[in-house]
């Protein structure tokens, strides 16, 4: 193709798929693939299964998940059969795990699916599926496998984020907003990843050579002190599996993130975008920390939702990571909510509720529990990321003789 020459529909789909396989999952040759689809994305889910067939993959199966089908059942289901789970969608997760092998999940879904229904259906259903997945979660916290998380359009997403178009003319939009999020739309998308992730690399190790005690956020309403977890190790972009398998887990990503101490955390922090959790909208979120824990939370708009997340367990009522992302960032710069948290919090720094990776403490992924809370990382059956950048943010780094120094400005790295 010749310089400046648009690429076809055709062409970034595949580009996409493309992308998903080999800076993504990074499916290695004989390697097995589980990919999780929705059935409106199945276009997508087609080209990946074929791409991991020609990257070298043994064998590829596809899960297909449907958002009526989710809704009927939180809708119309007898009370008291919320803690029933389709445990064999959870076991083929373990399965392939277990044998070596990888998982991409296209995560895409109305983000206000289940905002009119009981609360507590959804939450007990959450609980029940998080215990019973937690020993895939827990491969997943330590990258003991290569797994990626990608999403495409679905026509009540769509719709959400370009509600004066048509509905074929909302998804058309929402693909070229994605296609230009992950750098799909270009001829040589796989070489822009490439010098992308070199660049996270290096922001990720100046950080965690730093090795500050804490992280000061203030603007917007904000001032939070997210004291940092003993050796902390920073992480972003491309990641490596004990088998020396490289994986990029989100596309797109823009941050670097470490873990928070558990106990560490105090002050007040509020939202600058909309979360779409589990189906639901939840917005002007305000939470205060005291000695790590949540003392305090509030919203404006689904705030039964957030309570009963942060009521989830011990854990989640306190942080397990905590991102930074400068206000410049494409996805930033495109002016779009996208009102899924893969993308949006790649357009600004965020927390998350919840448990902590377990890489991001060094020597973490083979400490017992204990000795892993001892550092300051948390554990817990959740983790929900939420932003809290924006271009009013200033972070300052705490170094551990008490002295400042400005990481951010106006959210933007000065570091």
């Amino acid at each position: 193709m010749l310089p400046g020459m648009t690429l076809t529909f055709e062409e970034k789909l595949r580009n996409y798929a493309r992308l998903a396989v080999r800076i993504g999952v990074g499916v290695k040759p004989g390697q097995r693939l589980l990919v999780q689809a929705p059935v409106e994305t199945a276009a997508l889910a087609r080209l990946v299964v074929r791409e991991a067939y020609a990257a070298g993959a043994s064998f590829v199966d596809v899960r297909w998940d449907d958002d009526d089908v989710q809704l009927a059942r939180f809708e119309l289901a007898p009370d008291g059969t919320f803690e029933q789970i389709s445990r064999w969608r959870v076991d083929a997760e373990i399965e392939t795990a277990e044998a070596g092998g990888a998982v991409l999940a296209i995560r895409a879904t109305n983000p206000n699916l289940l905002g009119s229904v009981d609360a507590e259906r959804v939450a007990t259903h959450q609980r029940t599926l998080a215990a019973y997945r937690r020993p895939y979660t827990a491969q997943v916290m330590t990258n003991r496998l290569n797994w990626n998380l990608i999403s495409a359009p679905v026509s009540g997403w769509a719709e959400l984020m370009f509600p004066d178009a048509s509905a074929e003319q909302a998804v058309a939009q929402q693909w070229d907003a994605i296609f230009a999020a992950t750098r799909a739309d270009q001829p040589d998308a796989v070489a822009l990843w490439e010098a992308h992730l070199g660049d996270l690399k290096r922001r990720r190790e100046l950080l965690t050579g730093k090795q500050y005690a804490a992280l000061h956020f203030k603007g917007g309403g904000t001032d939070l002190t997210v004291g940092l977890a003993d050796d902390h190790v920073w992480g972003g972009g491309a990641a490596d599996t004990p088998g020396g398998v490289t994986f990029t887990a989100n596309i797109p990503t823009e941050e670097v993130w470490t873990a928070p101490h558990r106990e560490r955390v105090d002050g007040t922090v509020v939202s600058t975008k909309p979360l779409s959790y589990n189906g639901t909208l939840i917005d002007g979120i305000r939470i205060e920390f005291r000695d790590g824990r949540i003392t305090g939370a509030s919203a404006e708009q689904g705030e039964g939702t957030l309570l009963k997340m942060i009521e989830t367990d011990e854990g989640s009522h306190r942080l397990g990571e905590v991102a930074l992302v400068p206000h410049s960032s494409p996805i930033s710069r495109s002016g779009l909510f996208f009102f899924n948290t893969l993308y949006d919090e790649n357009a600004a720094s965020h927390i998350a509720i919840g448990s902590a990776y377990r890489f991001n403490v060094k020597g973490g992924v083979d400490m017992s529990l204990e000795d892993f809370t001892a550092k300051g990382g948390n554990d817990s059956l959740t983790h929900v990321d939420w932003m809290i950048g924006s271009g009013e943010m200033d972070v300052d780094g705490i170094t551990q003789d008490g002295q400042r120094e400005a990481v951010m400005r106006a959210g933007e790295f000065v570091i």
